[in-house]
């Protein structure tokens, strides 16, 4: 263990002291009075720079996820969230709800009253008054000003340390750096879990102001808790990090005192009584939305990846996690001892893959570089090696587009087992067949009443979803884990 000197010590401290009372100022000039508390917080941005910051990044975020095409569905989020923002601390504000085009469970919100919820997350909602209660969270987050205090609490922070390095030498040090750093992170760490369950309560708040059942929250942290379980099973059996609701800051509460408490204080602002659920309203406006993946994106099949607008397919290693980006496709052997990444490029010039690679690419030096063709496909493929790592790069020609093909391990001593697999893959890419055209078709939310003979064993058995469509399908309906399908009532399942 490292230990300062008592004069060492007693000097830092004095200039702790100096720079506590150096932010204290800054914070006192950066107070601006909170939305919903009116109390007076710590910011650095006005509010034309927060606008600016959700006007900027708005379409950065349609970018990246893409906007979902159902129009009459967009306008049903808007028209929801517009009842929740109208009774919101901050009506003042034009809110902007979008259902993004992504198979991921999620929403979040930039400040300035963009909102956004994926379809992902839209599929495991049951009700109106849930949808309305991701809503009424995400616009606490704007209301409460909690992306702007975050970083205004981050700008200091870098700030207050750049300040004392500047006025006292003793902060210089690597010792005092580390003890600024672990002050700062607890204070930005801390605010994940308050800001979460404000936005809990305030969320409740505006349910019960526009007629919802505030209760609804406390459903939806059932839907995200269910669905972190599943998801953390799933990570463990392929052996990597399982990906929860708000990304890095999920520390959305548990159903504890504190949650229910936060909600149940909500219902004064009930003015009729009851509030409404509107189960059988939300369920009409998602029949048929897609679920899991997009045709414009790809579907994942097992190990197959088939992609309908692009006419291509491909074979990844059985048991490994393929993954769907916009831009990507990444494939992680089970434990995470292996990857393999996958894009499409252009191509400009009539040149080979191997030259591709070189003047594309950037690569000269390629050892075992060879030609390949499969499938009636063109190809050049090698290895390359640099700071004690080895990869294969792969190019394959399709049409207008070079398939360019990343493989590597995190050992090297394990890249000869597994560099079968790595060339197989590229060899397994080609023009979809008439039979794969079906297969490369998005599922489909199928709301239907259920009978004396449906369960779901039954359901699972028929579905398309190729992955735990048991666990899936119960998810879908708010039955997670143990739960079963009752005679008469609708339920979603998957075609």
């Amino acid at each position: 263990m490292f230990v300062l000197s008592s004069a060492t010590g007693r000097n830092l401290t004095q200039s702790l002291c100096l720079l506590a009372g150096a932010l204290l100022f800054l914070a006192l000039a950066g107070c601006a009075q909170n939305p919903v508390s009116g109390s007076h917080d710590f910011v650095m941005l006005s509010e034309d720079s927060e606008l600016n910051i959700g006007r900027t990044n708005h379409p950065k975020i349609i970018e990246q996820y893409g906007r979902y095409s159902d129009e009459e569905l967009q306008r049903y989020v808007q028209g929801v969230g517009d009842s929740l923002a109208n009774v919101s601390h901050r009506d003042n504000l034009t809110y902007r709800f979008t259902v993004l085009d992504s198979p991921e469970i999620n929403a979040f919100a930039l400040p300035g009253g963009y909102i956004y919820i994926t379809r992902g997350l839209m599929a495991y909602l049951n009700s109106e008054a849930e949808l309305a209660a991701v809503l009424g969270h995400e616009i606490g987050h704007v209301t409460a000003r909690h992306g702007v205090r975050q970083q205004s609490a981050a700008q200091a922070a870098n700030l207050g340390y750049t300040i004392g390095a500047i006025l006292f030498p003793e902060l210089r040090g690597a010792a005092s750096q580390n003890v600024f750093n672990i002050l700062g992170g607890s204070l930005l760490s801390g605010y994940g879990r308050e800001h979460e369950l404000e936005s809990d309560g305030l969320g409740a708040e505006y349910l019960a102001k526009a007629g919802y059942d505030s209760k609804a929250m406390i459903d939806v942290i059932r839907v995200l808790k269910d669905q972190e379980v599943f998801a953390a099973e799933q990570a463990k059996q392929q052996g990597r990090e399982v990906q929860s609701y708000h990304g890095l800051f999920a520390s959305h509460p548990d159903n504890d005192t504190r949650l229910h408490e936060v909600v149940g204080a909500a219902e004064k602002f009930s003015l009729s009584g009851k509030g409404k659920r509107g189960r059988d309203a939300y369920l009409d406006k998602i029949n048929g939305m897609t679920f899991g993946d997009s045709e414009e994106q790809g579907i994942r099949r097992e190990h197959h990846f088939y992609h309908l607008v692009m006419d291509f397919a491909v074979d990844f290693p059985i048991g490994w996690q393929v993954l769907n980006h916009p831009d990507r496709i990444q494939a992680i052997s089970s434990g995470g001892h292996a990857f393999i990444e996958m894009r499409a490029a252009d191509i400009n010039r009539k040149i080979s893959p191997k030259d591709f690679i070189s003047q594309r690419l950037k690569i000269d030096k390629l050892i075992a570089g060879q030609r390949i063709r499969s499938h009636g496909l063109d190809g050049y493929t090698g290895l390359l090696e640099q700071q004690g790592q080895r990869a294969r790069i792969s190019v394959i020609y399709l049409r207008d587009k070079a398939f360019v093909f990343f493989s590597s391990v995190k050992d090297v001593k394990t890249f000869n087992n597994t560099d079968v697999e790595f060339l197989k893959v590229a060899k397994s890419l080609h023009v979809l067949s008439k039979a794969e055209k079906d297969l490369a078709k998005a599922f489909k939310i199928d709301v239907v009443r259920a009978n004396r003979a449906d369960n779901y064993p039954s359901w699972a058995k028929k579905s398309r979803i190729s992955n735990s469509a048991l666990q899936q399908l119960k998810l879908l309906n708010g039955d997670y884990p143990a739960g079963e399908l009752e005679a008469g009532l609708r339920a979603k399942r998957v075609k």
